[in-house]
């Protein structure tokens, strides 16, 4: 089962929830139109169905290899890269005057999508390159700049990010590596970095390693930490590439999923010292990081509802053409496809539910970040930050966990045959697993969303969102029919557990932090649930007004929305609950250490 890009509900949430129109008319957007949202998307539909979609079973039963230092990527990758750059796709979002195409990130966003939808393990490679960008605009000198993103931007050399060691997993307090400078202005970097994606292929010219590590004078735990740029080749004066940087693969991982995806060990300075150039300050390199690690955080996000999307296609293929059981209403003498027993449509319309609500919510996040950064009005400009900021370790959270989840629905669709590789269902099972633990797991990113996202601003933004929630139950009451009644009465409901659900972080985060980080998870779980929800019931109205312009879409929209109101948005007071409960962190901590 290949891949069909959804490009008519990606151009639906574009349009009518992420008011593609008002970003296109800021000042630096204006290319940002339907118009040339609808050709670049589907255009990427092409290339991903094509091109990289093709490769993604490959890529599982072939993956990259290490052998004496060098890693040899799956047969097809390294075409299939090149022609991802000479289409232009690295630079999507990114600033023309490197060589991009500066549109907004609500049109580049459904292309990450396709292509992690397509190939996860190829996708990873343009996601750090993307990191890597963000950073070195953020924090790098015009010098730096001008070096490496028209590099990165063009696809001949791709960006890596480098924190985790043996010793410092999440933990980036115990980062060792070691950064010596020499008095040139650049620094000999020493120490070991493992998990490292994509830290060593055969598909680009040069790898630029942004690494984490500390001066010899530096201050103990996160603030004596500096960010350095080190090439895999060393860069000329005139652009070319020198020689080979003491920085070397020692190994890759073997792994559940993500297999042609190389997950590198890199060792830096065993032969006399890595050169490396500080980005920035020194000691702000974690700041700086967290550029790399908020893009790369959406992303997942985005990865998350790309694997689901993918697992929900082969399920609903499987489903209509596997023949078994007469159904149990009576309707026919005969065995029929699976697809009409109602257990099976619960799990497909479940799958379905939680992909379109995610995309929704994501590609709307994905609208504030473009006018957060160019609208004209500060305070508007930074008010939209802030909403942005709250829903990332959401969208990153929320997303992975409900991929793991669809997944594993669509293992279960295809009963035994699911278990079985042939059929390609567990690949996404597979696949879909490392997306709630790496760049942050699911904890951190409930952790940030207690602390700097909900706490730091005392509930702002959350409020904000709540707010502008209300606004749509309101408008739910104007339309009559059975599913408007739903939705409203469950996102209702769902609204008021997700204001107590602040309301409890916010009182009891310093009297009693305990409580509230047992159920840190649960609340990301509650926002994502009920925003999620929020955004189908924005879906549900657009697709209401527009009925007649396309009945079959619509009326398809308004089912789901409806299933996601009374399926999943129901369960908003249950969890709750076990966030705010007396209860709540005693059952967590009931057991002794020596009782497990």
């Amino acid at each position: 089962m290949s891949y069909i890009a959804p490009v008519k509900d990606m151009l639906f949430v574009m349009k009518e929830l992420a008011d593609l129109d008002s970003i296109a008319a800021m000042p630096g957007y204006e290319d940002g139109s339907y118009d040339t949202a609808q050709a670049v998307v589907e255009e990427a539909a092409r290339f991903c169905g094509e091109v990289v979609a093709p490769l993604n079973v490959t890529g599982d039963r072939n993956p990259s290899t290490w052998a004496n230092g060098v890693v040899t990527t799956t047969p097809g990758f390294k075409d299939a890269f090149r022609q991802f750059a000479e289409g232009g796709w690295q630079g999507v979002m990114h600033p023309s005057e490197f060589g991009g195409q500066g549109l907004p990130k609500v049109i580049a966003t459904p292309c990450i999508e396709m292509l992690n939808a397509a190939n996860l393990s190829f996708a990873l490679c343009p996601l750090l390159t993307d990191g890597a960008i963000e950073a070195l605009l953020t924090a790098g000198t015009d010098e730096q700049k001008a070096r490496y993103l028209p590099k990165f931007i063009e696809g001949e050399w791709t960006g890596t990010m480098n924190l985790t060691e043996p010793q410092a997993g999440s933990d980036l307090a115990q980062v060792r590596t070691r950064a010596v400078p020499q008095g040139d202005g650049t620094y000999k970097v020493f120490g070991t970095k493992i998990f490292i994606t994509y830290g060593e292929h055969d598909m680009a010219e040069n790898i630029v390693h942004l690494v984490l590590a500390r001066t010899p004078d530096a201050p103990e735990g996160v603030k004596g930490i500096s960010l350095f740029i080190v090439p895999k080749f060393l860069v000329n004066e005139d652009g070319s590439l020198g020689e080979r940087n003491d920085v070397h693969c020692v190994s890759i991982e073997h792994k559940l999923g993500i297999k042609a995806s190389p997950t590198a060990v890199l060792q830096f300075g065993d032969h006399g010292g890595a050169i490396g150039y500080v980005v920035g300050e020194e000691n702000r390199g974690l700041e700086y990081m967290f550029i790399m690690m908020n893009a790369a955080r959406f992303a997942v996000g985005m990865q998350g509802i790309a694997v689901a999307e993918r697992a929900y296609q082969q399920a609903v293929a499987y489903a209509k053409d596997r023949v078994q059981s007469r159904p149990v209403d009576g309707s026919a003498k005969e065995p029929v496809s699976i697809i009409h027993h109602p257990d099976v449509r619960r799990m497909l319309s479940t799958m379905r539910a939680f992909t379109e609500g995610a995309r929704a919510l994501a590609y709307v996040a994905a609208s504030h970040s473009d006018l957060a950064h160019g609208h004209a009005d500060e305070d508007t400009r930074k008010s939209h930050q802030a909403i942005y900021e709250y829903l990332v370790p959401i969208i990153k959270g929320f997303s992975t966990e409900m991929s793991v989840d669809v997944a594993s629905i669509g293992v279960q669709v295809h009963g035994g045959m699911g278990f079985i590789e042939e059929t390609g269902a567990v690949q996404h099972f597979r696949d879909a697993r490392i997306l709630p633990i790496y760049e942050g797991t699911t904890a951190i990113q409930a952790n940030d969303l207690v602390g700097r996202k909900t706490v730091r601003d005392g509930g702002k933004a959350a409020q904000a969102l709540l707010a502008q929630i209300d606004q749509t139950i309101a408008a739910l009451t104007e339309v009559d029919g059975q599913a408007f009644k739903s939705m409203h009465r469950h996102l209702s409901a769902g609204s008021l557990s997700l204001a107590r659900a602040i309301e409890f972080v916010i009182a009891k985060v310093k009297s009693d932090p305990n409580a509230v980080f047992a159920g840190s998870v649960p609340y990301l779980r509650l926002a994502g649930t009920v925003l999620c929800g929020w955004q189908m019931a924005r879906a549900m109205l657009a697709s209401h007004a527009l009925l007649r312009e396309d009945e079959r879409f619509h009326t398809a929209k308004i089912a789901t929305v409806e299933f996601y109101a009374e399926h999943i948005l129901s369960h908003a007071p249950g969890i709750e609950a076990s966030i705010v409960s007396a209860k709540g962190k005693e059952g967590v901590l009931a057991l002794s250490e020596d009782q497990f």
